[in-house]
């Protein structure tokens, strides 16, 4: 199939649909690992845990924080809550670059994926630092919550003994008693050879980066831009 009407070399033609096969072959692929995630049976149910929210919109004031727990961040019971762990808090003491990249691109289809799911960021670091990041960031469209002396970021492998933290990405349901229950958790590295690409689908930046000559190089999110 031409991807173009130019007249390209021979050569170039041919890599070009070897290259084309390659990418159908892999958009294939991530749909049979898509249905496999979708056919996972039930998780575990898990606690109710507690959160510490401030108030929606991102102006610095003195309103009082609230505490919400995980059941009550579905909007309704047949949608699903995922929740991105930010690596943020207790022995991070800086937001992390590449989390911060994530969810910039998650502030801005927010309101597009929320027709079908609930989306929140949960941090270990204080309600005070986390909203002072995400004003820096811009970050009105997602919800903020802070996980306190709850053992939320411990339990979904998003913290370790020692305090410090790991990007993650979790699901939840809600069961018909209202019981939140496990789906499915991802991390950056799959195993030892995968260190920082385990939820790359998630971040567009990479994608961009993978069609260009150079490919990602040596190149790494920042705080100063």
């Amino acid at each position: 199939m031409e991807q173009t009407r130019l007249e390209e070399p021979a050569e170039y033609a041919a890599s070009r649909e070897k290259l084309l096969q390659a990418e159908i072959a892999l958009m294939r692929q991530r749909e049979e690992v898509a249905a496999l995630r979708r056919a996972l049976p039930p998780g575990t149910a898990v606690q109710d845990y507690e959160f510490a929210e401030g108030p929606r919109r991102l102006a610095d004031g003195d309103e009082p924080l609230r505490q919400v727990r995980l059941s009550e961040l579905f909007t309704a019971p047949d949608r699903p809550l995922v929740v991105y762990h930010l690596m943020f808090g207790k022995l991070q003491t800086t937001p992390c670059p590449m989390c911060t990249m994530w969810i910039d691109g998650i502030n801005g289809v927010a309101r597009h994926v929320a027709q079908n799911l609930d989306f929140v960021v949960a941090s270990a670091a204080n309600p005070k630092a986390l909203r002072a990041h995400a004003r820096d960031r811009g970050w009105e469209n997602v919800r903020l919550l802070s996980c306190g002396d709850s053992t939320f970021q411990y339990d979904f492998g998003a913290e370790d003994d020692e305090g410090w933290q790991n990007s993650t990405v979790s699901v939840f349901t809600l069961d018909p008693d209202g019981a939140p229950r496990h789906f499915y958790t991802s991390h950056p590295q799959f195993d030892d050879d995968t260190r920082e690409r385990g939820i790359d689908l998630f971040a567009p930046a990479w994608h961009l980066l993978d069609l260009t000559p150079a490919g990602r190089g040596d190149w790494y999110a920042g705080l100063d831009y």
